[in-house]
């Protein structure tokens, strides 16, 4: 006679001290193999921006559909190319001038996700609209013990103006809760961590410091739970498991570990948790988010590689020039050659995100087989403040994919936002500017 295992809910956490962590998906949650099967997972949307546009020929591939060949900016994604879609010719009408000044960024970053015309202005009255991002947040409402999570390299301005008549709000983040509340990144990885396993308190940059010298591990409140959980759990259950909070324990060791490193300037005061390497920077907070995923703390992440109109140098990849400056590049080949060092680069860390999602199991799928992965930018070529051919990566099994498509020129953005909407579960016909579903790409 089989006896049932007892059912875990997917809300178990382990507790200790007054600390709660959340749980990825275990088998030990379903009433049996078959039934984990069936169940209707999460259905998550990860969106990675960059900033400054693209060097379009080094991005756009030559042949569309599925036998189209990598170019050098696409490179890194070598393992998931038939796992994603590249569209190439979507752009935003509403990011056009329309009679307001001739700056770009300004209108062009807050469109990404709206696909709507912002209110020129350098004050308080900003006016944009519910990014994609939050919609779909606002559908899942309290399914999750954060709406979203917001996070990026680069701390957001606070004052004045960040490109020619737009406020620093257009440009701080890409997700806007409603028309006049933009929602700017968090940089700091100490930030998010308390937001997904503290109390959920707004801490600032002292109290965050001392809390962690206080705690030496949140596992140290919760490991005796753990224990106990682990003895009602089946032998894969408990990998996955020592797997989750390994790298929990992992992602605390770096962050209390950057938090003790010198600033990289003297006199300069940086939030505790911030790393001084690019590069550790940006796989932490990227880590933090795909761990929040598996946890289902949130099934909404932003990421922004870097602020609009960032002005960051990328010495380790023998780049010590303005990136926003080189994307001004005049056509200069010394430049253009530079800008497309840094496209490449930033495209390794979106293979890094891909990786962790496809590594993160959620019962027999992977977080990537039930995420829809946006990457793209505001602009294609920045030369020209392009916004009508934006270099766009879709990625995850909740679409078929098609290679590459190129798409009708003047096809606006809102009808992949549309597509994207849908593919996680939402029931609208209609977002931003949009004529309707993008007809390349259909659902899975």
């Amino acid at each position: 006679m089989m006896i049932p295992h007892p059912i875990l809910s997917r809300r178990t956490l382990l507790r200790g001290a007054g600390a709660a962590m959340a749980l990825p998906f275990l088998e030990a949650m379903a009433p049996s193999a078959k039934a984990a099967d069936r169940m209707a997972r999460p259905r998550r949307l990860f969106v990675f921006y960059t900033p400054n546009g693209m060097m379009m020929d080094q991005f756009r591939p030559a042949a569309t559909g599925m036998d189209y060949a990598l170019t050098p900016t696409l490179g890194p994604l070598e393992k998931f190319k038939s796992r994603m879609s590249v569209i190439t010719g979507l752009g935003h009408p509403q990011a056009a001038a329309m009679g307001d000044l001739s700056a770009g960024h300004g209108r062009s970053c807050p469109a990404f996700l709206t696909g709507t015309h912002v209110r020129q202005t350098e004050g308080t009255d900003i006016r944009c609209a519910i990014s994609m991002d939050q919609a779909y947040a606002r559908h899942i409402g309290d399914a999750t013990a954060l709406p979203s999570i917001e996070a990026g390299i680069d701390q957001p301005s606070l004052l004045g103006s960040c490109d020619i008549g737009y406020s620093c709000a257009y440009t701080n983040g890409l997700s806007w809760m409603n028309p006049t509340v933009p929602l700017p990144v968090a940089a700091n990885p100490a930030e998010i961590f308390e937001r997904m396993f503290g109390d959920g308190d707004a801490v600032d940059a002292a109290a965050q410091a001392a809390r962690l010298r206080r705690q030496a591990s949140l596992l140290d409140f919760v490991r005796e739970d753990a224990a106990r959980l682990n003895r009602q759990l089946g032998m894969e259950d408990r990998r996955k498991l020592d797997e989750y909070l390994t790298a929990t324990r992992d992602i605390e060791r770096r962050i209390q570990r950057a938090a003790k490193a010198p600033m990289a300037q003297a006199g300069i005061e940086r939030p505790a948790g911030i790393p001084d390497s690019f590069d550790e920077h940006v796989r932490l907070m990227l880590d933090l988010q795909v761990l929040a995923m598996q946890a289902d703390i949130t099934r909404v992440a932003t990421f922004m590689a870097g602020r609009e109109i960032s002005n960051r140098t990328y010495p380790e990849i023998g780049v010590p020039d303005s990136h926003h400056m080189l994307s001004h590049h005049g056509q200069m080949a010394e430049k253009k050659v530079k800008l497309a060092q840094i496209n490449r680069y930033h495209m390794t860390y979106f293979a890094y995100m891909l990786e962790k999602l496809d590594s993160a199991r959620d019962g027999d799928a992977s977080l990537l087989d039930t995420s829809f992965v946006l990457r793209g930018s505001a602009f294609g070529d920045s030369n020209d403040h392009d916004f009508m051919d934006l270099p766009i990566v879709v990625a995850g099994g909740l679409v078929r994919h098609i290679g590459h498509a190129r798409v009708e020129k003047g096809t606006t953005m809102s009808n992949l936002l549309l597509t994207g909407l849908q593919a996680v579960g939402m029931p609208v016909e209609k977002f931003g500017d949009s004529t309707g579903a993008l007809k390349e790409l259909a659902l899975a």
